[in-house]
């Protein structure tokens, strides 16, 4: 831990603290937000212009999986020509374009020309498309947005969720192949069309209030709500991002390998914009950090040396084993690598250690890790570790231009987070309801989540995570139980049994776990990589109920107070439902429908008996 971070030009860590006799604190950056684009094409169009031969998307196609390249200067090309497709069709910011697949290079170079045609792009979770079973999601967000458009990838896997759709009168267009039995346009007819002056004229048209697109999350009812993104909000962040690490003029090219869903606020605004801002290339990962799928992330980076990488923590679980194994691999993946990101949950202290040490060997630096906090509602960072940090689980200081509200709990030290900003959405599209309830009575956001200060003396330290306000609950005794703290470190303390876990307790006498393992990793415990064992059989093994036992048990003596200790667990079978709301758009688990709908399984993992792991 003595081995110097890597040189980087952070912004500095200059903030404004107001405190009121209320107990309210408003926090904000000192620094000015500097100007930004005006829309997000404006970069594609920089970056063409500049280096038109500069690789900006590289995905793996074909047969024999090579990678297929396409430059600033092409891409600008073809995004020109669907723009001109759309506006021959009448698109325009009454007529969305729908994206159902996933990350591609036409997916992206469609983005590009939606809001190049003032026309709203709502890119769903596929997993409402091929991993439910009654679309009920996929039909509730169409006929919400009522798109004039409908893109798939490939016609084939989709044409079960393209049959649960009333398409009358809606544009269907597929890359790969047409779906069965159903009017389809090839993309190559789009990409094919000639651009006229009408383009140009229609970009000149966008300013910081069209809307580029709907995004969808989930509430407590599990529904999708469609976020608008406008075009003002998406590049105030990308401004915010670029102001809290400085590139300097000789900084070779960033270099990305990108699997975060472009659906989602992260994938699709920070990351897959935020390398198109910087002019970068992105490589588009067909990997996830799932097993059986990361192999793939790995073979990609045995070609691929990024400046830039982030995963979630069951991701960097597998890469740091990777890396400790293969040297090569690790050389590689280290060579010209700045800093790393992690999101979704907190880092567990033995991953961040792990990854430095692999950092220290084949750089003789440290890396900073880099996270931040904020929404789909906020296009959507809002905070930011914007230093070399030591400590794992902090969201940082708001970035310039947000200003935070700290907002007493009655938990000592502990705040409800509210923010006013830029990059606030304007609201929820067709739901006025949902909308005015958003804001307090100062105009500040109400995002539910809460914070503390890692020095309540000194605030330029920065916030650290600390859970949903509206998922906590209070025990009989009254006290009051932080679930996402409580889940985050029982997940990190069961590692690697748990791959999520749903905290259970309210009006009840102690705190009880509902836990979703991690398959893969219960079958190396348990010795069972031929899987001979089914579901249940290896969830009951001894060797994997001592290692959640052990981590709990652990977890529990170093805990102070009820609120912070698991006293029974059950390992769950059933994996998360899409169709019954438990997994929401962003992947993360949804407690309180997970509650609802396994009611079954929090009655008997009070009433105790067969199934039930009793933790010390």
């Amino acid at each position: 831990m003595q081995t110097p971070f890597k040189p980087i030009d952070f912004l500095s860590r200059d903030v404004a603290v107001e405190r009121r006799g209320d107990g309210t604190i408003l926090l904000q950056s000192n620094h000015q937000l500097k100007p930004y684009e005006t829309h997000v094409p404006a970069f594609l169009a920089k970056w063409a212009a500049a280096v038109p031969d500069r690789v900006w998307l590289a995905q793996r196609c074909g047969p024999d999986r090579e990678w297929l390249e396409v430059t600033y200067g092409e891409a600008k090309r073809q995004v020109d020509a669907v723009t001109q497709a759309l506006l021959d069709r009448g698109f325009g910011p009454d007529k969305p374009v729908m994206i159902l697949s996933s990350n591609s290079i036409e997916f992206a170079l469609l983005a590009m020309a939606a809001m190049q045609a003032r026309t709203p792009l709502a890119p769903v979770s596929p997993a409402y498309s091929v991993m439910s079973q009654d679309h009920a999601k996929l039909r509730y967000v169409f006929d919400l947005i009522k798109p004039g458009m409908v893109f798939v990838q490939n016609g084939e896997i989709y044409a079960r969720a393209l049959a649960a759709l009333d398409l009358e009168g809606v544009l269907l267009v597929h890359v790969d192949k047409p779906p069965p039995e159903m009017q389809s346009l090839p993309w190559s007819e789009l990409v094919a069309t000639k651009a006229t002056a009408a383009v140009a004229r229609s970009i000149e048209q966008i300013d910081g209030k069209t809307v580029a697109k709907f995004l969808f999350t989930s509430g407590s009812t599990g529904m999708p709500k469609a976020v608008i993104n406008t075009q003002e909000m998406m590049c105030a962040n990308l401004a915010m991002g670029q102001m809290a690490r400085t590139r300097k003029p000789d900084d070779p090219p960033a270099v990305m390998l990108d699997w975060l869903p472009w659906n989602h606020t992260m994938g699709g605004n920070a990351t897959f914009q935020g390398n198109l801002a910087e002019g970068g290339t992105t490589y588009i990962d067909d990997g996830k950090p799932l097993p059986g799928l990361f192999e793939e992330t790995l073979r990609n980076l045995r070609e691929i040396s990024p400046t830039y990488f982030a995963n979630v923590p069951a991701g960097y679980a597998m890469l740091a084993t990777a890396l400790e194994k293969d040297d090569v691999l690790a050389q590689r993946f280290f060579r010209n690598l700045n800093s790393l990101a992690y999101g979704g949950a907190t880092l567990p202290n033995d991953l961040y250690e792990r990854m430095e040490a692999l950092a220290v060997k084949h750089t003789g630096f440290r890396l900073p890790f880099v996270t931040g906090w904020g929404s789909t509602e906020t296009a959507p960072t809002a905070t930011t570790v914007h230093w070399a940090s030591e400590r794992v689980g902090l969201i940082g200081l708001p970035f310039p231009g947000v200003q935070l509200k700290l907002v007493p709990t009655g938990e000592e030290g502990r705040y409800e987070l509210r923010l006013k900003s830029v990059i606030v959405t304007p609201g929820y599209f067709r739901r006025p309801d949902l909308t005015a309830q958003m804001f307090d009575e100062e105009g500040f956001y109400k995002i539910g989540d809460a914070g503390r200060f890692v020095d309540a003396d000194d605030p330029s330290w920065g916030l650290i995570f600390d859970g949903r306000v509206v998922e906590d609950f209070k025990l009989m005794s009254g006290t009051f139980v932080l679930v996402g703290t409580l889940r985050t470190t029982a997940i990190a303390a069961a590692s690697p049994v748990l791959q999520d876990a749903v905290i259970c307790g309210q009006d009840r006498d102690y705190v009880g776990l509902l836990g979703f393992p991690n398959i893969a990793a219960c079958r190396r415990l348990a010795d069972d990589d031929s899987a001979r064992l089914t579901a249940a059989e290896l969830l009951a093994h001894p060797a994997v109920v001592d290692a959640l036992r052990d981590g709990l048990g652990r977890m529990n003596a170093e805990c102070k107070g009820s609120s912070m200790r698991v006293k029974r667990a059950i390992l769950m079978v059933e994996p998360p439902s899409v169709d019954g709301h438990e997994m929401t758009d962003k992947g993360y688990i949804n407690q309180r429908a997970t509650l609802d709908r396994r009611s079954a399984l929090v009655d008997k993992l009070y009433a105790g008996g067969d199934g039930v792991i009793e933790i010390a």
